[in-house]
């Protein structure tokens, strides 16, 4: 891998890639799925094309490619709290894919994968650097099993892949691949990425595949769509069978630009920057430095520095949630208390979570909106034309944030301060008070889920039990005056007269 890579260029050489082999280039549907109330956002590149796979739509092209746009940010697909600590968690993402609706199958959609992951004309990813897993077999229903898929390993070998890394998994949770608990589904075949010891989330200097400590990544997901499941769990056979692929472009990019973070690549380290650049801070300096700040700092309103890598969290949350957020409100939904709203609320609110942390200036994110369309506009042109109603929508969240969040968020810091480097905290042994919790929701307006970010960042669990207790109780306290005061006010005459004359009890 000699060339350097933008992440552009990945994107564009994939849909050229298959465009030159029969496939129609279709654009991204929105990340507000379309006559489809299973889902709360688009997550994945099959989405809008479900119902061809079901038989039920019919188009003009059997072949199709695509980058779609994803979130996965509420519901069941939540990557939420993980988005900053880990290398490659996300709540925005581009799904590069290749469909064939009935047209081809197995042997061709690994041919295809093998030749752009591994040609010296396409990608040029060293071959002793993968692995290839398909399915293993296993019960998919109660007595009923579907055996391995011998014949997708045969044909990864037959392509030029070493038999021993085409590796068989048993089981549903890895190679059985489903959009949800109904709808289409089939085994599927996975490429993994070999990142090296330097990758390894617990320091393992010479594990082997298919070791989960980091090393080893997935890059590209083949699945070979032959069963639509329905409510009973039964699978039926497709029309045709068929054929849907997943490769994160963000994790591509890692690998063809040599990185192991995701948040290393040109797909974030402009919005990195510029956090940083707007927040005063220096990127390199936040790399290398330990974790030895102790105490509040300047105000009890400012979180401290987290355990968990100090200031270079914060930047990168903030540009994941910026190209989130930015791209939520092209798509047309706009901060609210629930639904989609609610989840971009939520996803604009922790991105100023960390811009209080960096001790930054207000606003911030609008101010990152134009790094954000620059990385993005040649592929999404829309969000240039829509670029003064996201900024507008951003100052106004930020604005409403600040008035909502300011006092409540400085009572919380101050709870928690008596035992923010206590050892019984290092140790796990304190849970912030669940009726404090409370106090702070009903006085300052702090939600649930808000506290339980914070709290979560700084290594405190959340008394949830105490919390919906106190909850109880008011809810309780309020119903009794209620009742106290509807009844004084719909019976004054009564209520008195039976206070005066109420009957003595007879000794």
């Amino acid at each position: 891998m000699t060339k350097v890579w933008t992440g552009n260029e990945i994107r564009s050489t994939f849909l050229k890639f298959f465009e030159e082999r029969g496939h129609r280039v279709v654009r991204s549907s929105s990340l507000v799925p379309a006559n489809d109330p299973t889902l709360l956002f688009t997550n994945a590149g099959m989405n809008q094309f479900k119902d061809v796979f079901l038989g039920i739509e019919q188009r003009d092209y059997k072949r199709a490619v695509s980058c779609q746009k994803c979130v996965r940010a509420g519901g069941k697909h939540n990557d939420l709290e993980n988005v900053g600590f880990t290398n490659r968690h996300h709540t925005f993402f581009e799904m590069l894919g290749n469909f064939s609706f009935g047209d081809y199958f197995k042997k061709d959609a690994i041919a295809f994968a093998w030749e752009l992951i591994t040609s010296p004309h396409w990608y040029a990813i060293p071959i002793e650097k993968l692995y290839f897993t398909v399915f293993g077999g296993a019960e998919v229903s109660p007595g009923v099993a579907l055996p391995p898929d011998h014949d997708a390993a045969s044909l990864w070998v037959a392509t030029g892949a070493p038999k021993d890394r085409v590796i068989e998994v048993p089981g549903l949770s890895d190679n059985f691949w489903a959009m949800g608990d109904t709808g289409p589904c089939g085994p599927c075949s996975e490429i993994h990425y070999d990142m090296g010891p330097a990758a390894s989330d617990e320091g393992h200097a010479d594990c082997k595949f298919p070791c989960d400590c980091g090393r080893y990544v997935e890059i590209w997901n083949l699945v070979f769509m032959q069963f639509n499941r329905d409510a009973s769990g039964k699978l039926n056979p497709l029309p045709k069978p068929s054929v849907d692929t997943g490769a994160g472009l963000e994790r591509l990019a890692a690998v063809l630009q040599g990185k192991i973070s995701n948040f290393d690549t040109d797909l974030f380290q402009p919005l990195v920057e510029e956090a940083a650049n707007l927040a005063r801070v220096s990127t390199e300096s936040e790399r290398n430095r330990a974790f030895v700040t102790k105490g509040m700092g300047e105000s009890a309103a400012i979180p401290p520095p987290r355990s968990r890598g100090g200031r270079l969290p914060s930047l990168r949350i903030i540009a994941d949630h910026s190209r989130a957020a930015t791209f939520l409100i092209s798509d047309g939904v706009v901060p609210s208390n629930e639904g989609r709203g609610y989840v971009l609320r939520k996803i604009i609110r922790r991105a100023l979570l960390q811009v209080r942390f960096l001790k930054a200036d207000f606003p911030f994110l609008s101010l990152i909106l134009p790094s954000v369309v620059a990385g993005m506009k040649s592929a999404y042109p829309e969000l240039e034309e829509k670029f003064a109603h996201i900024a507008r929508i951003l100052d106004e969240e930020e604005k409403q944030f600040s008035r909502t969040i300011d006092t409540g968020l400085k009572k919380l810091y101050e709870d928690v301060e008596p035992d923010l480097w206590s050892k019984e905290k290092r140790l796990g042994l304190i849970a912030f008070s669940g009726e404090k919790a409370f106090r702070l929701y009903d006085t300052y307006g702090l939600p649930l889920d808000f506290m339980r970010d914070v709290l979560g960042d700084e290594g405190f669990a959340l008394d949830e039990v105490g919390f919906n207790k106190a909850m109880e109780e008011q809810r309780a306290r309020a119903k009794a005056s209620w009742k106290g005061v509807h009844k004084e006010a719909a019976n004054p005459v009564y209520t008195k007269l039976a206070e005066t004359y109420r009957t003595e009890p007879d000794f």
